[in-house]
């Protein structure tokens, strides 16, 4: 097995909670969708915002939305955050986005290497796909691993950067149980939340 196989199947040891915390700290005026399960109760856990777009369902399509999002929204930065199993389900959104080239959009990824939400199963991620890697391969702008604090940081100022994206950012966490933070489930309240935040008309 190579030593890149290697580093791509070594477990995290970011705790994904203080990780997302970290990242969503004094936001500003950033938009943010959820994917899936465990990243919405984990950008929920940080502090709920009406700025946030928890999409409960649709598995795979959080970074799309995202994409959506930041075309209506050029001058405000739009994070995504989703896990390594969403992720996996959607590898055609990214070449999608990379070709789309928002200024403004970062697409990151709790990689665990494990479905959360289906009995915590081996994921592709954690057999070895690098998502970084494919990514980069897609043509996204900027792709940033993070594997300790010091990463963190750096993620955090890259994603509330307008001008240089799209980012893919991979943020190894551990493979750990933490409890459900749940926001509402219900999608015409936070659609209507959202979209009165952004000014626009609720229909």
């Amino acid at each position: 097995m190579g030593e890149a196989m290697k580093a791509a199947m070594a477990p995290g040891r970011l705790e994904r909670r203080k990780a997302v915390a970290a990242l969503l700290a004094d936001r500003g005026r950033m938009l943010v969708v959820t994917g899936l399960g465990s990243p919405t109760y984990d950008v929920f856990a940080a502090g709920d915002h009406d700025a946030n777009f928890y999409l409960w369902g649709a598995m795979g399509g959080a970074a799309l939305t995202g994409l959506g999002l930041a075309m209506a929204q050029p001058d405000r930065p739009v994070t995504v955050f989703t896990g390594d199993g969403e992720q996996l389900m959607g590898l055609g959104g990214l070449a999608t986005i990379a070709v789309s080239r928002p200024r403004n959009l970062s697409i990151v990824v709790l990689d665990n290497g494990h479905y959360g939400e289906t009995g915590g199963q081996l994921s592709h991620s954690g057999a070895g796909v690098d998502l970084a890697k494919v990514a980069a391969a897609t043509g996204f702008t900027s792709v940033i691993d993070v594997v300790d604090e010091a990463g963190l940081a750096a993620a955090r100022d890259a994603i509330r950067t307008i001008g240089d994206g799209p980012r893919f950012v991979t943020v190894r966490i551990a493979h750990e149980a933490t409890p459900r933070a749940l926001p509402a489930r219900d999608g015409s309240w936070i659609k209507t939340r959202f979209r009165t935040h952004l000014g626009v008309g609720v229909k």
